[in-house]
């Protein structure tokens, strides 16, 4: 009689509280001081890929909570105990004014179930800087979580029964096994009047959208106009093609919240790829107008369309060599590889330092060889008595190299230091990035007299009545009979 009240008891108590009717008792022993540990699959499966899937199907054990001891100082330690609990099957059912959220632990984010069956979210405190040594709560990254105390280096979120459930989970695309976890956390209510939300999802994307303009604008009229397609026009036009890329992968990257969309490894690949591939274009521009005023002889047997063949197998045949050195040596030596989102869905690897220093460090030899470029070039011009038609010509070619080459280069600058996440750092290089995109917009194309020349003859329009310097035959012909 005493065990059945025991029975009916434990049932009622266990009732309580919940919003799911399935419970299973791990462990009763005619005891009644059970905890709630909420699982959201059934007792015999796990969730893969966001799908709750039978144990006989994967090769995965069952899941258990591991549970944390908190203290009575408030300091939480992740020593291992086993309190009575019991698992109750099924998902939160959250309050209108909270929505669910996934959380995995790994990144940026660690679960934990504290002994009095509240979930435990440790995530990144802002307020406080991250370890190079030790990973982003200070903790090494081989060392267990039982060893150190996670309270004293990052912020945590506390979860009552009733608004999480916990499970294992199992990532096949990233080969992943972790914690899971669903949560109801409050509607988040956008401010506007945060300086660093409007800065990295309003303004950001803004200059973004006017720099890809700005690009598209200078390709389309060196591609447009017939007498802007020689060698030195492909050039600028790969070039711009090759930055419009970059900020289409940059954009991509600034909407964290579409995880669940897109790769965030392929957006950084592209980006860093198609700014690589830019600033080849460049020094190819570059060693073009070095190698013309250093020949005796530029009246050469070889058409511009041969030779931008030759140069496009130089800039591409690089580009994939030192981008396939980078991915190998990311998947192949990168030891801390940066984990990108983590808790609206799962978190995504994307490049690191090992990758980005391989495609950085070539960028910084093609500029060390543009400047050579510069100053040699510079000086041969200087000793030149007399100009030939072609000289005349790539003297204005020589300018436009110099201003692109002090523009891309401070714009890569200003992205190397960006990557340090010091907020001024990275608000510098959003406005150096539209700075960068206008000024090209006006040394390639409203800098040269030339071409808003020939842009007022094809629209009809903006044609001015001064002499224009630097056209070739064909062009001056036509402001003759034009009577300009």
């Amino acid at each position: 009689m005493y065990c059945l009240a025991s029975v009916l008891i434990a049932v009622v108590v266990g009732s309580l509280g919940t919003n799911h009717p399935r419970t299973v008792i791990a462990f009763a022993n005619g005891k009644i001081n059970l905890i709630n540990v909420a699982k959201c699959c059934e007792l015999k499966e796990l969730l893969v890929d966001d799908t709750c899937t039978p144990l006989a199907e994967t090769n995965e054990t069952e899941w258990r909570p591991e549970f944390v001891e908190e203290k009575v100082n408030g300091i939480s330690r992740s020593r291992q105990v086993e309190p009575k609990y019991q698992l109750k099957i099924g998902r939160p059912k959250c309050q209108p004014n909270e929505r669910q959220w996934k959380v995995y632990d790994t990144g940026e984010d660690r679960l934990a179930i504290l002994t009095t069956g509240v979930l435990r979210h440790y995530t990144t405190d802002p307020t406080k800087k991250t370890n190079e040594n030790k990973g982003v709560y200070g903790l090494d990254s081989t060392v267990s979580m039982d060893e150190d105390d996670l309270d004293t280096v990052s912020i945590h979120y506390d979860y009552q029964f009733g608004h999480y459930c916990a499970d294992k989970a199992s990532l096949t695309r990233d080969r992943l096994v972790t914690t899971y976890a669903m949560i109801c956390v409050p509607d988040v209510v956008v401010t506007w009047s945060d300086t660093n939300y409007l800065m990295r999802h309003a303004i950001d994307p803004a200059f973004h959208a006017i720099s890809i303009a700005s690009y598209l604008i200078v390709a389309v009229v060196y591609f447009v106009l017939p007498q802007l397609r020689d060698l030195v026009g492909n050039m600028i036009t790969s070039m711009t093609l090759c930055l419009i890329a970059g900020q289409c992968a940059s954009m991509v990257r600034i909407f964290t919240e579409f995880g669940n969309h897109i790769s965030f490894m392929v957006a950084d690949t592209v980006m860093y790829v198609s700014l690589l591939a830019a600033f080849f274009w460049l020094n190819a521009m570059g060693y073009y107008v070095w190698s013309t005023f250093r020949s005796r002889n530029v009246f050469l047997r070889v058409t511009d369309g041969r030779k931008y063949c030759y140069y496009s197998t130089y800039v591409w045949g690089s580009t994939v060599c030192i981008a396939g050195t980078a991915i190998f040596a990311h998947f192949a030596l990168e030891t801390t590889k940066p984990m990108v989102g983590g808790t609206i869905y799962p978190p995504q690897e994307t490049i690191g330092w090992l990758g980005i220093s391989v495609l950085f460090t070539s960028i910084a030899l093609t500029i060390l060889v543009d400047l050579s470029f510069v100053l040699t070039t510079a000086n041969r011009i200087k000793r030149m008595s007399t100009y030939g038609r072609i000289h005349h010509k790539m003297k204005y070619s020589f300018k436009m190299f110099v201003f692109l080459f002090v523009l891309m280069s401070t714009g890569w600058l200003a992205l190397l230091l960006s990557r340090l996440n010091f907020e001024v750092l990275v608000y510098y290089q959003i406005i150096i990035n539209l700075f960068q995109a206008i000024s090209i917009l006006y040394v390639c194309v409203f800098g040269q007299r030339r071409v808003t020349f020939l842009l007022g003859k094809t629209c009809n329009c903006c044609n001015s009545r001064e002499n224009i310097e630097g056209l070739d035959w064909g062009e001056e012909m036509t402001a003759i009979n034009a009577g300009y």
